[in-house]
């Protein structure tokens, strides 16, 4: 039997493509490194800060007062970047279905499962459509609902706390090492999610089979 009951999971990188690789990608169009780009964009992703883009991730700030600032922040070091421009790049980004498919096995199998995602309030609309929230999770914590982002130990805790489940049966998946930090720093096993997404899949399977050894 697995040690594991629990599976939460992030929405952009594991359902979708991951929105700091469109921003990397893009980042050559406005002469910026890629690094630098990210910095700008989304801050440090290791920490909760007052970055705009964190503050309108925890409905601080509308998304158009965050894209002011960093625009006004780059352009004081001298690069044109417009927010709207790079995200744009993720309009193509279209759904993985056998990550979807996943977790509706994962439903009938009994696994508990949830979704934290750090997102903006303009964009609620149209990724809650993107795929079947109700049918697929139990709980659905956004970022921009609670005023609390990813890696902020609370938002794990208030997710597993509405779910009844425990930190050390739990597995969270995420495309960021700083929000799958966050995550283990709360007793949650971490699985990070990359453009090879399937990988992800396979070692979720192996510790939901095996139930990641003993620690």
């Amino acid at each position: 039997m697995s040690r594991y009951d629990t599976v939460v999971f992030d929405f952009g990188g594991v359902f979708t493509a991951s929105p700091f690789d469109a921003v990397a990608t893009m980042s050559g169009v406005a002469g910026v490194e890629p690094d630098t780009a990210l910095r700008y964009v989304f801050g440090s992703y290791e920490r909760d800060t007052d970055h705009p883009w964190h503050r309108a991730e925890r409905g601080e700030m509308t998304l158009e007062e965050a894209r002011l600032e960093i625009m006004s922040e780059t352009r004081a070091a001298g690069h044109e970047l417009d927010v709207f421009d790079l995200l744009s790049s993720m309009g193509g980004s279209g759904i993985r279905e056998d990550m979807v498919d996943r977790v509706r096995v994962l439903r009938t199998d009994g696994v508990r499962t949830a979704m934290i995602t750090n997102n903006v309030i303009e964009f609620r609309d149209y990724w809650r459509t993107m795929i079947p929230l109700d049918d697929l999770f139990e709980v659905v914590v956004d970022s921009s609902e609670v005023g609390m982002r990813k890696p902020d130990r609370r938002i794990y805790e208030l997710t597993l706390d509405r779910l009844g489940s425990e930190p050390a049966r739990s597995i969270f998946l995420d495309d960021h090492p700083g929000n799958i930090a966050g995550a283990e720093a709360c007793g949650l096993r971490g699985v990070l999610v990359t453009a090879h997404y399937h990988l992800a899949i396979a070692e979720l399977d192996a510790l939901l089979t095996r139930g990641g050894g003993t620690e």
